[in-house]
């Protein structure tokens, strides 16, 4: 008694490709959400706020002189960097901004830094 080999579907390729597409690209957006992508500072896992360059003169906006209770978030800024800026720790940051999402930081975003 011999088994005949069941025939593969012919439509069944062209639905499972793109599936797993889909699947991985879903995961990659999740693994970057979640601050999986490498960029580590201190124990805390951080991700990097992006936004256009423009050409016009710097401005002094995010830098806190030492009478500043606030710092505004600019491109590029992280909890760890923040915290160097101001000369204050990660955790310290953090207690003073408890509501604030270090994964999600936007540009212009105000946090308290005293």
């Amino acid at each position: 008694m011999s088994r005949r080999r069941r025939k593969p579907r012919p439509g069944a390729a062209r639905y499972l490709a793109p599936a797993a597409f889909l699947a991985g690209v879903t995961i990659a957006v999740l693994l970057v959400n979640a601050g999986l992508n490498g960029n580590k500072s201190d124990t805390l896992t951080t991700v990097s706020v992006t936004q256009t360059q423009s050409t016009t003169a710097p401005t002094t906006k995010g830098k806190p002189s030492r009478a500043k209770r606030f710092y505004t978030v600019q491109t590029g800024d992280t909890y760890g960097s923040i915290a160097s800026k101001v000369g204050i720790s990660i955790s310290q940051l953090q207690a003073l901004n408890p509501g604030v999402n270090s994964n999600a930081l936007q540009v212009g975003q105000r946090l308290r830094v005293k």
